[in-house]
């Protein structure tokens, strides 16, 4: 059997996966060369930054399971891979407490106006200037996979009206009021004092914050996506934030990554940017390696494998169960 990794894996972690296969040749191939090791593996764990020939890959007929590194899939679900028979597992949720950290920050940043008291220390003023409150606010989560869940457990502690939708709208958590289909969105974004994105990229999901959503949700809503850059349409939510429709917002993500230099969102007021750092941990690497390692026993014993992607979707089906995180 031969692994090919592509994650910043240490020795350590390569001597770790050896533990479950000895057997195995796991090549840690990186970006430098996981476009030549690829299409002479049998498993893969990674997510290239690179182009990958997923169309050799696939007509080799070597490959039999992709396992992101990335809860994003759009780096492998090319159409030759959803038509083949390559299992795709993603790693969504794994890192679900960072995610949920950085979301929280991106809030609190909006309600309490920290750019704009850090733009007023660098000038050496001290003026009080009105903050909003998160706690008692409404919160619309848009995707309850397991970033979304962690969400609804970091916020519920401030007394929140939590409302979400999701693709699979099932096992709905306690502190969640209610959760629809993708088709309930229009109904809620009218009641969001913020709004949270936490979904996966699809054909679905491309695009779904235009300027017809924006104009549907509060005036004087806030905007946060944690999710994919391109869920968004970022001239509109510039010009909601210009026009002052919206309150605020911040982004981990944007649709070009960087933004273009003449991007509208460098110069949108009231606007955070975070370089898509949600997922940072100095437990990342170990965490991952831990998951693909369940995942790895799992594959070969037969037995169900975690985060398991339905591709024609783009993203994992809910467990029989409800999840625990």
């Amino acid at each position: 059997m031969r692994i090919v990794l592509c994650y910043p894996v240490e020795p350590r972690h390569v001597a770790q996966i050896r533990g479950v296969v000895p057997d195995a040749d796991v090549v840690d191939a990186g970006q430098e060369r996981v476009a030549a090791e690829l299409p002479a593996a049998d498993l893969f764990c990674g997510h290239p930054k690179v182009p990958v020939p997923w169309d050799e890959v696939v007509r080799r007929g070597r490959l039999t399971w992709i396992q992101s590194s990335a809860a994003g899939l759009d780096h492998c679900l090319v159409p030759s891979v959803v038509d083949s028979s390559i299992i795709v597992t993603s790693a969504s949720g794994v890192l679900a407490d960072q995610v949920a950290e950085h979301t929280l920050a991106l809030i609190t940043a909006c309600t309490r106006r920290i750019p704009l008291f850090l733009d007023q220390q660098s000038r050496r003023e001290f003026v009080r200037r009105p903050t909003r409150d998160l706690t008692g606010a409404t919160v619309v989560i848009v995707g309850l996979g397991g970033n979304g869940r962690r969400l609804v457990e970091v916020l519920a502690p401030f007394r929140v009206r939590i409302l979400a939708t999701d693709w699979f709208p099932v096992h709905r958590p306690p502190d969640v009021e209610f959760l629809g289909g993708p088709d309930t969105l229009a109904d809620l974004l009218p009641q969001a004092d913020i709004l949270l994105l936490a979904a996966p990229l699809t054909e679905h999901t491309r695009g779904l914050i235009d300027a017809a959503a924006i104009a549907r949700m509060k005036p004087g809503s806030i905007l946060v996506n944690v999710a994919r850059g391109p869920l968004v349409d970022e001239r509109a939510l510039a010009a909601a934030l210009a026009s002052g429709h919206l309150d605020s917002a911040g982004l981990d993500v944007t649709p070009e990554e960087p933004p273009a230099p003449d991007s509208p969102l460098w110069t949108a007021p009231r606007l955070v940017i975070t370089p898509h750092v949600g997922g940072q941990s100095a437990r990342r690497i170990d965490a991952m390696t831990d998951f693909f390692c369940d995942n790895l026993r799992r594959h070969l014993s037969g037995r169900p494998l975690r985060n398991l992607v339905d591709k024609r979707l783009g993203f994992p089906e809910p467990p029989a169960e409800p999840p625990h995180l």
